[in-house]
């Protein structure tokens, strides 16, 4: 699997997991993409990595930046992704299971923050040794989401920050999760949502994400996840995954 324009990627993701099992299954195993199925592991992301390209060119760095550094267009991308996280979770994390993967020190993006190279930060951008950044990676995202609508609502958010010129905080080099409180806030680092719960009040506030997926697919799309919640966020881990094991 390469990289290419939106649709084409959230088709392939689908062709992959549907292929991941399919094979599974010919040898009598199940393959889960469950966000997290170990108590005691690390979960089962699905990072979303996006570039930015201008016709044939990716404008993720260039002229207007320095040596190893983001470009303005792609920095406001990033703001506006961290800008809109806390709703875009909703999507992208979509299930009360996802959250029990988004915790600190798991390389999962617990904290609103953005780094070089940090796989603690919610968006990463990846610094080749020989260059400039080519991507910008986004860890909350797991296979519970629907593809087109994390891509769509990803983009949404980013765009809105290009749209605003929005400006991009410091980038952060340490592990969020190992500073005192008055450090992150003095950072402006904050914890993102901790249930699906927090996330769908965010969505519901949020009207560039919610213009991005329209009426009524947004209220539908409110409405599942609330169900979901109601449903789910108070069975154990146990009895969570004899209902998702092989949903997803």
């Amino acid at each position: 699997m390469r990289y290419g324009p939106a649709m084409q990627a959230a088709d392939q993701q689908i062709v992959f997991r549907e292929t991941v099992c399919a094979i599974a299954r010919q040898h009598g195993l199940i393959a889960s993409f469950v966000p997290k199925l170990f108590e005691q592991s690390a979960g089962s992301g699905c990072h979303l990595h996006l570039s930015l390209w201008q016709g044939d060119r990716n404008v993720m760095s260039n002229g207007q930046a320095k040596q190893g550094e983001l470009s303005d267009l792609a920095a406001a991308f990033v703001a506006g992704l961290l800008r809109h996280l806390p709703g875009l979770m909703a999507v992208t994390t979509p299930i009360p299971n996802s959250y029990r993967r988004l915790q600190p020190h798991c390389w999962s993006g617990a904290f609103r923050a953005w780094g070089y190279n940090n796989r603690e930060a919610a968006v990463r951008v990846p610094l080749p040794a020989s260059g400039s950044p080519s991507q910008i990676e986004l860890k909350t995202v797991d296979n519970a989401a629907n593809p087109y609508l994390a891509l769509g609502c990803a983009i949404a958010a980013g765009l809105d920050g290009i749209h605003h010129q929005l400006p991009l905080a410091s980038p952060v080099q340490v592990d969020p999760g190992t500073l005192s409180d008055s450090e992150r806030h003095q950072r402006g680092i904050t914890r993102l949502p901790i249930t699906l719960h927090e996330a769908i009040a965010h969505l519901r506030q949020d009207i560039v994400l919610l213009n991005a997926l329209g009426d009524p697919l947004a209220q539908t799309f409110l409405a599942v996840r609330q169900a979901e919640w109601e449903a789910m966020h108070e069975l154990t881990l146990a009895d969570e995954l004899k209902l998702l094991l092989e949903r997803y």
